[in-house]
């Protein structure tokens, strides 16, 4: 039988109800505990227009009869105490709605664990787990503050590596995190970001059709799982950076859609509760409680999990209520406008509130759209988010990449224009998984040329994106020229390692983000104005670029960097600098030992008292083809 027992206070519902209660996991799913000296399982589930809710297993041979829940008051919230039930065991609420005859089984919206997929069931789970990266969590503002590096590599777990030739199995979370930590630190790496981990039941979404918004997906492991995974990389120095969506989500049955026979987590209107690009269901921000489930999902995963931060999918597809829709397609706001407004309110609840409680952790928007202030606080008009992915420094820079060198000199602009607006936000620039999927072929497979040309317009594409100001972004294979574009249901090409020119693109990465590591110039004023200053910008007809990072700190010597965008050799090419003195070459992408074709500067050169570029010294450097060499002022 079900006993009477509560986990939540009369505070808890009210706020619960007001939507502003943002440790709902404390309190709603299901929690091991013992009352009156009997173990068992306390169960909670919100569904206000349930006329009967159950819990149902093998426990009971997933009979909907035997174990009703009770109502708590007019909240919602069904709950009940079930002696007996321990860790690991699988259940479902059955949910009869009081309109009509809609029955079905629900996965637990508040689940610690799920099923392994396609099965559908939640798993009672205790989350207890003893972290060793107190190092970290004490010292982590140090390691991801916008004036600190913070280099990324993302991640699709199920498809990084494969054990075996195997293409149907994974390595487990633990395997992941050794051998992931090892790789991250030898590529010189502060940060990796996962791909959604949160259930999902097809796998080829890889992630972002959440299910659980509670569980990590069970297709590695379990939650102490991926735990040890985050408490291993963090032992090791590592950020990790989870990728979350609270912009949509499947309509499968077992989920979250037409919970208790209404549009209970979505909206009713299709108008306003269908996202067409992905046939989801779009979550109903003007709902207390909804706010409440999704600001708590946010904090979880800083809470239960020590994630250093979120990445927020799909932040434009949340802000426009026309997003992707035609005329007539969609709904105005209460002033007529585009402007989903309580989306709005919920970004900025959600940042304030993990800020509050976490402020030395990122919160990361991918917004596509020249929405203004992303990444400005709530209390100056901004959504409140720390870091906006430039989606727009990504289009342009992999078109023109995308061209032959003979056509670059006509479209010079799309590398400048980005001048224009750096600043207004604080940036990452990402190369992203999106960039290599469905015919956009491989980053290597962009590139023009022949074999030669597309390693070497790859390292000067890697080279111009760790030289601009804003925070860096890899997907995996894009760091050592994987062919092929990304398929989920493989692993990486690692054996393109053992060739000369992919192993050289995978050295050249590296040293990248040793340069942006350890020169303050390349990071500490990434997202200030005062950090970044022009050489030269016009000099379209030979396809160059050059420019200063400073690190606005008078001990902080300034780098600079110089890129060739065609095949052509430029000797003698005079650039103007600040200061005279012997400028070393401290990174040269076409040295032999990346694969290049070995010109450069003989380690430096000394200024002339030649005027260039409105300064009175000068220096005479040969340009190597299709490359990106950076220089510092010798002490």
């Amino acid at each position: 039988m079900i006993g009477q027992y509560s986990l939540l206070s009369a505070d808890d519902l009210y706020i619960f109800n007001e939507g502003t209660h943002y440790r709902l996991y404390d309190k709603l799913g299901a929690h091991l505990r013992q009352i009156q000296g009997v173990d068992g399982t306390y169960f909670a589930v919100w569904a206000p227009n349930a006329q009967y809710v159950s819990v149902i297993g093998e426990f009971n041979s997933w009979d909907p009869g035997t174990m009703p829940l009770s109502q708590q008051g007019r909240s919602g919230i069904w709950e009940g105490f079930v002696p007996g039930l321990g860790n690991g065991t699988l259940y479902k609420y059955h949910v009869a709605s009081r309109y009509g005859l809609y029955g079905v089984e629900k996965a637990d919206p508040f689940a610690f664990a799920a099923e392994m997929p396609p099965r559908t069931a939640s798993v009672v789970w205790d989350l207890s787990y003893s972290w060793n990266d107190s190092d970290w969590m004490s010292s982590r503002r140090n390691h991801q503050s916008i004036d600190h590096p913070i280099s990324i590599y993302e991640v699709h777990l199920g498809s990084w590596r494969r054990p075996g030739e195997s293409s149907s199995q994974f390595l487990t979370y633990r395997e992941l995190a050794v051998q992931l930590a090892d790789y991250v630190k030898m590529t010189g790496f502060t940060h990796v970001e996962l791909l959604p981990v949160m259930e999902h039941p097809f796998y080829g979404s890889w992630g972002y059709q959440t299910t659980s918004y509670f569980a990590p997906t069970r297709r590695y492991g379990e939650p102490q799982d991926f735990m040890w995974l985050i408490d291993y990389l963090h032992q090791n120095g590592i950020g990790v950076i989870l990728d979350w969506v609270p912009s949509h989500f499947p309509n499968d049955e077992h989920s979250l859609g037409y919970f208790d026979g209404t549009h209970l987590y979505e909206h009713q209107d299709p108008r306003q509760g269908l996202h067409q690009d992905w046939n989801t269901l779009v979550f109903n921000y003007g709902r207390n409680e909804v706010r409440s489930f999704l600001v708590s999902s946010a904090l979880f995963w800083l809470d239960k999990y020590h994630a250093d931060g979120l990445r927020v999918d799909a932040v434009a597809s949340m802000l426009y209520l026309d997003y992707s829709r035609n005329e007539g397609e969609w709904i105005p706001n209460e002033f007529g406008g585009r402007e989903n407004l309580d989306a709005i309110r919920f970004l900025r609840t959600m940042n304030e509130q993990v800020y509050k409680h976490y402020p030395d952790v990122q919160m990361i928007a991918e917004e596509s759209t020249a929405w203004p202030m992303v990444s400005r606080p709530t209390y100056v008009g901004g959504l409140g988010f720390g870091l906006k992915w430039d989606m727009g420094w990504m289009h342009d820079t992999l078109k023109y990449f995308s061209m032959d060198s003979i056509y670059r000199r006509f479209h010079h602009g799309q590398l400048t224009f980005r001048g224009l607006y750096a600043f207004s936000e604080n940036f990452v620039l990402p190369l992203s998984h999106d960039e290599v999927v469905y015919g956009k072929r491989s980053l290597l497979d962009k590139m023009p040329g022949d074999g030669w040309q597309k390693f070497a317009n790859l390292r000067l594409l890697l080279g111009y994106m760790y030289a601009q100001p804003g925070k860096k972004l890899v997907f995996m294979g894009g760091e050592f020229g994987q062919g092929l574009e990304w398929s989920h249901d493989h692993g990486l090409n690692w054996e393109l390692l053992q060739l000369p020119q992919h192993h050289g693109l995978q050295l050249w990465v590296a040293d990248l983000n040793r340069l942006y590591r350890e020169h303050p110039a390349m990071h500490r004023a990434d997202s200030h104005p005062e950090g970044f200053e022009w050489v030269d910008c016009h000099d379209a007809d030979t396809s160059t670029l050059s420019f200063l990072r400073k690190a606005m700190e008078p001990a902080a010597q300034a780098v600079l960097a110089v890129f060739n965008f065609t095949p052509v050799p430029r000797h003698g090419y005079r650039i103007g600098v600040p200061h005279p003195g012997f400028w070393r070459e401290i990174l040269n992408s076409d040295a032999a030992f990346y694969g290049g074709s070995g010109q450069g500067n003989a380690g430096g050169a000394e200024t002339d008292t030649v005027c260039a570029h409105g300064r009175s010294q000068s220096l005479s450097l040969t340009l190597p083809p299709l490359a990106a060499v950076f220089f510092r002022l010798e002490a």
